[in-house]
């Protein structure tokens, strides 16, 4: 090949890079990075800063990918965030407070999550209430519930649970003092989702369902059976980490949570899917994850005020919103050249 068509064909692979969804989440976390390793120094690049943002990422990352995947869906689910604390306590009640082996609570908890899930997408495939208000309308049930059962059966909102030593090992140990285990289970979840989205048929079948929902129920993908378990996914991952927050500081509280609801829809915009549907990857959804959790926790290594994180990560998210829309433009016009 000659020096001109390496050049030609490396010119090429940048430009459809530059048309990729998650290429503006990309830079925005480039910049980023920059910006907090040149206020917070050598602290915030070693492993203080990096345990403290990936300990972060780690779980608002797990709540991320499902909730990403039925935005792609062209859904949305706003109960994570009472998921997470009704799960913990679930948990800690029946392995807690009535003693029973930490594996029974554990299952007990993910199945809450389950629960949760099904309902939701039982309402919103059934009813045509939109998903925003049958989640939000869950959240609170859900909320009051975990709150009232807790009073009832503990007679508190707090319940401590000291797991067994393998418990505590694979799910709520730090590693070298710093890393939560956490990450590895982010990590699993990651490799999960993206084959589920971009490797196996059912992605194809989500991308269709949030670009014309009626259009993909015709060509006979089951729309209704495939939403029931994007939300059963989304409901599993939340008590997950309401697990994974239980086992690690060893209580579960009811009052916990709610910063995830909007943390994991932040990210998944920030990793360039789209609010309409229809378009988004797993790749775009880490690096927006990633880039919340680096602003979320640079603040505190570069001494800013507070209220500075709010606004840096309030900008973002309208130039996610503004660049995907770019990008989109771009790969359409691409892919209209093409043709």
């Amino acid at each position: 090949m000659s020096i001109r068509s390496e050049g030609r064909a490396s010119g090429l692979s940048l430009s459809m890079l530059a048309r990729r969804p998650e290429a503006g989440s990309f830079v925005g976390l480039v910049v980023v990075y920059a910006f907090f390793a040149f206020l917070g120094g050598a602290v915030f690049t070693g492993a203080p800063g990096w345990s403290s943002w990936l300990n972060i990422a780690a779980e608002v990352g797990i709540v991320a990918l499902p909730v990403g995947l039925l935005m792609i869906a062209g859904e949305l689910d706003i109960s994570v965030g009472s998921v997470i604390p009704a799960s913990s306590m679930t948990a800690a009640i029946v392995s807690g407070h009535y003693g029973l082996p930490a594996p029974v609570g554990i299952a007990c908890g993910l199945g809450t999550g389950l629960l949760v899930g099904f309902v939701n997408g039982y309402l919103v495939t059934r009813t045509r209430i939109p998903s925003l208000i049958v989640t939000i309308g869950s959240m609170f049930g859900v909320m009051g519930l975990t709150l009232g059962f807790a009073v009832l059966i503990v007679g508190s909102t707090s319940v401590s649970l000291v797991p067994d030593a393998f418990t505590k090992l694979i799910l709520g140990t730090f590693i070298g003092g710093m890393f939560n285990v956490s990450m590895f289970w982010w990590a699993a979840f990651v490799v999960s989702v993206f084959f589920l989205l971009h490797v196996s048929p059912v992605g194809n079948w989500i991308f269709a369902i949030g670009g014309d929902r009626e259009s993909a129920r015709n060509a006979g993908i089951p729309t209704r059976q495939l939403t029931v378990a994007l939300y059963m996914l989304s409901g599993f991952a939340a008590a997950f980490v309401g697990i994974l927050q239980l086992m690690t500081y060893q209580s579960a509280q009811v009052a916990t949570g709610q910063s995830f609801i909007f943390n994991s829809i932040m990210c998944v915009v920030i990793g360039g899917v789209l609010l309409t549907g229809g378009s988004g990857s797993v790749i775009g959804i880490v690096i927006g994850t990633v880039t919340f959790a680096i602003v979320n926790q640079g603040i505190f290594f570069s001494g800013l005020d507070p209220n500075i994180g709010s606004v840096i990560i309030g900008a973002l998210l309208l130039a996610a919103v503004l660049s995907n829309d770019t990008f989109r433009a771009l790969a359409l016009s691409y892919s209209a050249k093409k043709k």
